[in-house]
């Protein structure tokens, strides 16, 4: 949050230089061309924006705990632990693909939002290997599955269910409006400025590149804290994401050129935000191609 005081416009900028400069490396970890993870480590400043009030030592220590625990590595035997999440998350995913979604249908407060999902999409979840043959856990913690939506069929209102963190500035209340996969209106009640600017990054940061699947009973969300870090937050509830699709979310996504990813309905950007929409009063439903519905989420639960 060290930016948060500064002026919208001037973070804005350095946001979009950081992205232009990020995009070589965003292009390998979207296309798991390596292996990859991210961890998270309990600084002093992270500490005093998740427990402000407490001492300095007492936070850091409770933040500490509050990553190990999320991170599923406080039992006595987390690599066990590690492999029996997985293997969830894995059910997870091949009850999804074996359903072949047309598209999903969010509903809450606030959010009535059809996210069709991309040509020969895949779902993905927990661990899986990299171009390169190594198998890991990209995020740690993570609680999702997750695919690409198609870049052209998201229609419907949204409204955001938790702030977003992005590059050091606060974003609450969101609110997106969609027509034809492009976020087409936006506003909030804090950070706007930030959010309009993140959204003009270039033509595909009005567009979604991942929806994603958490349950509210998550560990992460059941902690009842905002962490202010989106590796965190986004694994306490369902959330999207503007810009960059991730291309092994396709069948063959390995094989595919950026120009087939594009021709199935994979969005490009220079920038890949997520930010929360699940909670206790999502409802989410599988839409077949024929119109027919599956019930995939209720009360913010798993349905089956």
């Amino acid at each position: 949050m060290a930016l948060a005081a500064e002026d919208p416009e001037k973070v804005a900028r350095a946001n979009k230089a950081n992205s232009i400069a990020y995009k070589p490396a965003l292009s390998k970890i979207a296309n798991f061309e390596i292996n990859w993870t991210i961890a998270a480590f309990p600084t002093v400043g992270w500490a005093r924006q998740v427990f402000p009030g407490l001492p300095e030592d007492e936070a850091v220590a409770k933040l500490a705990d509050a990553i190990f625990a999320a991170s599923r590595v406080t039992g006595n035997d987390p690599v066990s632990s590690w492999e029996a999440h997985n293997a969830a998350l894995r059910t997870r995913t091949e009850w999804l693909n074996g359903e072949r979604f047309d598209a999903l249908h969010f509903t809450g407060p606030g959010t009535d939002l059809t996210v069709g999902l991309a040509d020969g999409h895949e779902w993905q979840g927990g661990a899986s290997a990299a171009q390169n043959g190594v198998t890991c856990n990209a995020n740690i913690p993570t609680e999702e599955v997750f695919t690409t939506p198609h870049a052209h069929r998201v229609n419907g209102t949204v409204r955001a269910t938790k702030p977003l963190s992005y590059n050091g500035a606060l974003i609450e209340e969101i609110e997106m409006r969609f027509e034809d996969g492009r976020a087409v209106e936006a506003r909030s009640a804090k950070g706007a400025t930030v959010l309009g600017r993140m959204l003009d990054s270039d033509e595909g940061a009005r567009r979604l590149g991942e929806v994603a699947l958490v349950p509210f009973s998550s560990p992460i969300s059941q902690t009842g804290l905002l962490f202010y870090n989106t590796l965190f937050d986004e694994n306490a509830a369902c959330h999207i994401a503007m810009g960059q699709c991730y291309s092994k979310c396709f069948l063959d996504g390995a094989s595919l050129s950026p120009e087939q990813v594009a021709a199935q309905g994979g969005n490009s950007s220079m920038i890949h935000v997520d930010w929360m929409i699940g909670g206790p009063q999502t409802d989410i439903d599988g839409v077949r191609a024929d119109g027919t519905r599956v019930p995939v989420f209720r009360n913010g639960e798993w349905a089956r």
